[in-house]
């Protein structure tokens, strides 16, 4: 170590020899203890940062001036809040000089939110985090239980709590199993013992809800159900947690974690209860609709066998009736049966000539046999006309022949033309001797020459 040597701030600078850094800065380290030593400072937090070490460093600054600290992890472990950069601080300490850089700094011994209490400020900032983690998000909430059967309870033995809770439970829910698990409520030490309470009464078979809690007191007393890991332990809880720290006026971060959060530990088992009151209640009401169904639905069976029995006393009658009425029935039915089995026959065989109809064999047999017929008559109808014609010839034939100038001829007249053949000599009057003319006997024809034509006289 090099020797102390006295600054010469104060004395003439003429020296022979100079000073080494080392010396400089152990003398102005020695100075800066001897005439500050323990320092109260208040500025905001900047370049906040925590080592792996655990130790803290920071700059502590104002508008116009600026001071590195550090805060070893002794210290730090003692911080009820997390330091944060802007936050307003008070830092007390001693000022030192850090040698390896010639940089003096405050080597802190406490540090405290200027303004709040280091208590409400950590409450604060624990509560922000844990919100913005969701933990306090209603939706998270689970219902409890309608009829808790296992009620577990984590408190101090020795508080008014547990009496509280156990009167309560003792005198609206006899049926219900307490399980309780004691565990310390404040000091150090408390949160850490009230999450392994937490954790280890949850392991109990068929816990339906647990409740966590303790009496009134002050911040500091309650300040062990503000602990993160306490407040996540209560969050990972299987089963629905009532949280009852204090009075109705105290909140803690397990309230607002807690799925339900009871004013007082008395108020917390009357919720407990309040459900088994709810389901007491509901039993009650289920009974009594529950009677008057069954009343009201025996009425309604007895007025049914009431009518049933008017109509039994009345069966035999029916009875002769209803035989009365099968056998008419029977006939219709014989009847009806009759009438579709005449018109199914009936239709059956109109069918079955349409479908005859329909062959073409039959057709063709038809067409050929009304083919035949037709040929007979027509060749009857050729020869009737045939011989109608022929007679009909013959007696024009003999009516011709009868009429015809040929048969005249043939009996031995003749006709006689003049010679041009464009009239017929009828009379003497007609010709004159020397006229030429043609006679038409029956075979042949004559040229002649009129001699004499005497005049015709009348007989």
């Amino acid at each position: 170590m090099p020797e102390a040597v006295g600054l010469p701030f104060d004395e003439r600078p003429a020296r022979a020899r100079p000073l080494s850094v080392s010396d400089l800065t152990l003398a102005l380290r020695r100075l800066i203890d001897e005439r500050f030593g323990a320092v109260l400072v208040e500025g905001e937090l900047s370049n906040c940062r925590q080592w792996s070490s655990g130790h803290l460093y920071f700059t502590l600054k104002d508008d116009r001036a600026q001071v590195r600290a550090v805060m070893f992890r002794t210290a730090v472990r003692s911080l009820t809040f997390r330091p944060e950069d802007g936050l307003r601080v008070v830092v007390r300490g001693r000022l030192s000089v850090y040698d390896a850089k010639g940089e003096y700094q405050i080597v802190c011994d406490t540090l405290e939110p200027q303004g709040l209490g280091a208590l409400q400020a950590a409450f604060e900032q624990l509560k922000r985090r844990l919100q913005q983690d969701g933990l306090f998000d209603p939706a998270r909430k689970r219902p409890l239980p309608l009829w808790p059967r296992r009620i577990g309870v984590v408190t101090s033995l020795d508080g008014a709590a547990l009496r509280d809770i156990l009167r309560v439970l003792t005198t609206r829910h006899p049926t219900a199993r307490v399980v309780i698990r004691a565990a310390r409520v404040q000091g150090e030490g408390a949160a850490e013992d009230l999450m392994r309470a937490l954790r280890a009464i949850v392991r109990v078979p068929g816990l339906d809800v647990v409740l966590v809690g303790r009496g009134g007191g002050s911040i500091e007393d309650l300040w062990a159900f503000n602990d993160e890991r306490l407040a996540r332990a209560i969050a990972e809880c299987p089963v629905p947690v009532i949280s009852c720290v204090g009075h109705e006026v105290d909140f803690t971060i397990a309230d607002f974690v807690a799925d339900v959060r009871a004013a007082t530990p008395s108020n917390a088992a009357e919720i407990v209860v309040e459900r088994a009151d709810h389901v007491v209640a509901r039993i009650d009401r289920a009974r009594h609709r529950l009677r008057a169904c069954m009343s009201v639905a025996l009425s309604r069976r007895l007025q049914r066998a009431e009518r049933l029995r008017g109509r039994l006393e009345q069966w035999p009658t029916r009875v002769v009736m209803a035989e009365r009425d099968g056998r008419q029935l029977a006939l219709r039915l014989r009847h009806a049966v009759h009438n579709r089995i005449a018109r199914q026959t009936q239709r059956f065989t109109v069918l079955s000539r349409r479908l005859e109809r329909c062959d073409a064999r039959r057709a063709i047999a038809e067409l050929r046999t009304r083919l035949a017929v037709a040929d007979g008559r027509l060749r009857g109808a050729i020869g009737h006309r045939r011989l109608a014609a022929g007679a009909r010839v013959a007696t024009v034939t003999a009516q011709l022949d009868a009429l015809s100038p040929l048969a005249v001829l043939a009996r031995g007249y003749a006709v006689c033309w003049n010679d041009a053949r464009t009239a017929i000599i009828r009379t003497t009057r007609g010709v004159t001797p020397g006229d030429r003319v043609r006679v038409t006997l029956a075979e042949g024809e004559l040229a002649c020459r009129v001699e004499d034509a005497p005049p015709h006289t009348e007989p």
